[in-house]
């Protein structure tokens, strides 16, 4: 497989500008979107019949790397490839291959995905083999049939192979499982245990109001104070300073002596601290996940093969950075807090 060169390698690198937000956040942390498909639709992500991107708006794989590269050259020590489904994007490894010569060449501390596991057992060793070294993996519960229910058309052994695929090949695994009422909030020890039984980290993340999904949001939201309440009649839970370079706030379980994490953009928002700008497969850039304001980054990389009008533009963005998002669920607020779902930015 050929490795992408970008305009980026053919230069040389820049002295690194960091990339500094108006409240003083560096921003070390780019989340890519590399497609808003997926061969799921999650009940809190998507809507049943979802009208995708056509093929032609999307970013090449040789764009998106040039891009990613870019942030790099601006002080970007994370990568973490998205969707969508990151694996169900038609020739993905080639632009994994590509980034991984970042981690070689000592520029990127780290590159990971996010995926919901479907592919992984075709992949694994592939990613391992180019320098991923960390995953997550989304999965709310270990009921087939209930799986299949969240998912709509998920089979939950395919992704239970994928996770073995994984650890066979060497990946760390973190299992992150989305809380939903009625639904999965009596499995999540069951979902610790197994975890944790297998070396694997556990994050619960609370639902968030983003796109249209024809269902009532308040209806699927459960408060993780509620559950940490609840943990917290069963198991020992003690508060660690561990973090990932994401969201996440961590506990040790003293009975299983895993890790268990807590994202909540809700009842305890982590903006504060916020380090990551998202970048979708067809060139936009997001500087909040809860905010619509964006930046066109397709038009500067397209304009020229050097990287001064993308870098303009790039810190013309991160000038624009909130302080933080505006989600709320009640009563009160029956439609999304955004109109664009979740599979657009990844999360």
């Amino acid at each position: 497989m050929s490795e992408i060169v970008s305009t980026f390698d053919r230069a040389g690198p820049a002295p690194a500008r960091p990339l500094v937000d108006p409240f003083g956040r560096t921003i070390a942390y780019l989340r890519v979107s590399v497609t808003d498909r997926c061969d799921f639709r999650c009940v809190y992500c998507m809507s049943e019949h979802m009208a995708f991107l056509p093929k032609t708006d999307l970013l090449t794989l040789e764009e998106l790397d040039r891009l990613c590269s870019a942030f790099v050259a601006r002080g970007v020590r994370k990568l973490r490839l998205t969707g969508g489904e990151p694996l169900v994007r038609r020739g993905i490894m080639t632009l994994v291959e590509s980034l991984g010569r970042h981690l070689r060449s000592g520029a990127l501390d780290e590159l990971t995905l996010t995926t919901n596991g479907s592919q992984l057992e075709k992949y694994a060793r592939e990613l391992f083999s180019h320098g991923v070294r960390r995953i997550n993996v989304s999965l709310d519960t270990l009921n087939p049939d209930k799986f299949r229910a969240i998912t709509r058309w998920g089979e939950l052994d395919k992704v239970l192979a994928g996770v073995d695929a994984a650890a066979a090949a060497g990946l760390k695994i973190k299992i992150n499982a989305v809380a939903l009422k009625g639904v999965n909030e009596d499995e999540i020890p069951a979902l610790l245990e197994w975890a944790h039984g297998r070396g694997m980290d556990l994050t619960i993340i609370e639902v968030m109001p983003l796109g249209d999904i024809s269902q009532d949001r308040l209806d699927q939201y459960l408060p993780l104070s509620m559950v940490r309440a609840h943990l917290n009649e069963r198991y020992s839970l003690e508060d660690i300073d561990y973090r990932t370079g994401g969201p996440a706030r961590y506990v040790r379980v003293k009975e299983t002596g895993g890790r268990l994490g807590f994202i909540t953009p809700l009842t305890h928002n982590f903006c504060e601290s916020c380090n990551r700008v998202r970048l979708t497969c067809t060139g936009t850039l997001y500087m909040c996940l809860g905010q619509e304001d964006a930046a066109d980054l397709r038009a500067p990389l397209r304009a020229s093969e050097a990287n001064s009008l993308l870098d303009v533009a790039i810190d013309e963005a991160i000038s624009r950075k909130p302080k933080g998002h505006d989600f709320i669920i009640d009563r009160r607020h029956q439609r999304p807090a955004l109109p664009r779902h979740m599979s657009v930015t990844g999360g």
